[in-house]
């Protein structure tokens, strides 16, 4: 059975020609737009458009089916229109990627504040910075600057990634191997303790012991667990080692509960960024979400 929704889908890309007009038009986003149109051109089995370049051109069988519903189709959006049962703005549906970890340091608190909906999507940067492109995400938290033309990215912080351990590791014997500047014996006295990583991205640790090693680990961490939060909460257990970026850990570093190790013998810092696509119908909200982000790195 046909649904509604495909056919009002389906006049909206008639009338703007676009596929980003439509989504525009009707409040929803555009790859559900191409899902209605695939659906609709499946149920009656030929091609609606021809995609020529960005301009969606109705074929001959599109034309005749828009004359067929176009009128019956504007009655029952009148009727819609009669029977609401109130005429409130529409609230907009903001979607931003960024890290889980991210999420829960900072905006997480704010969710309940917001007059607007909120969707969050966790997933590595590329992906991020593709759906962006695509018009799935609209804003992203990342400390990589994509290539497309249609992304703006806008630097806020910066994260340095060092190196933390358990209350009770014992530093003062690590601080009197890194007198010695023999980073054999440095990296040595760092594998013999038991590490700790995530089960997926570990490019912190890897470019934490290039740069101060001039070589990636030759070992796998001890435990992996979920995410860096679970490492932090991990380490105020008092053993163990980790990298992780410095925001993350710095109450923790403070009240004691974990110590910070080391710096690397390079400094690993990481600029993070806003990226958001150049044309947005929705710069109020993310300039928003921007102003909540910055609001929490100024706190550190």
């Amino acid at each position: 059975m046909v649904n509604l929704e495909w056919y009002r889908t389906f006049k909206a890309i008639y009338k703007t020609g676009t596929l980003t007009g439509a989504a525009d038009s009707l409040f929803i986003s555009q790859p559900g737009v191409s899902l209605h149109l695939g659906s609709l051109e499946a149920y009656v089995g030929y091609k609606l458009f021809d995609r020529t370049g960005r301009k969606m051109i109705p074929t001959e069988r599109g034309k005749v089916l828009f004359n067929a519903i176009s009128e019956p189709l504007t009655k029952l959006e009148e009727v819609e229109k009669n029977f609401q049962k109130s005429t409130e703005k529409h609230t907009p549906t903001i979607s931003v990627g960024m890290c889980f970890e991210t999420f829960q340091t900072t905006l997480e608190q704010y969710v309940s504040t917001l007059d607007f909906n909120l969707i969050i999507s966790f997933g590595e940067y590329p992906e991020m910075l593709d759906q962006l492109d695509k018009g799935i995400l609209d804003l992203i938290i990342t400390p990589k600057k994509g290539t497309s033309p249609n992304i703006l990215h806008e630097p806020f912080s910066s994260e340095q990634i060092i190196l933390i351990g358990g209350k009770n590791i014992d530093a003062e014997s690590f601080n009197e191997v890194l007198k010695t500047k023999d980073f054999s014996k440095i990296e040595s006295w760092l594998k013999q303790e038991k590490w700790y990583g995530t089960t997926g991205d570990m490019e912190h640790l890897f470019q934490f012991w290039l740069l101060s090693f001039g070589h990636k680990p030759n070992f796998r961490p001890n435990y992996i667990v979920p995410n860096l939060n679970s490492i932090i909460r991990c380490l105020k257990g008092g053993t163990g080692l980790a990298v992780v970026p410095d925001f993350l850990c710095k109450n923790e570093i403070e009240s004691g509960e974990v110590k910070l190790i080391w710096e690397g013998e390079k400094k690993l810092e990481n600029t993070l960024y806003f990226g958001c696509r150049k044309k947005t119908n929705y710069a109020e909200e993310i300039d928003h979400i921007k102003s909540l982000f910055r609001k929490m790195m100024s706190k550190d």
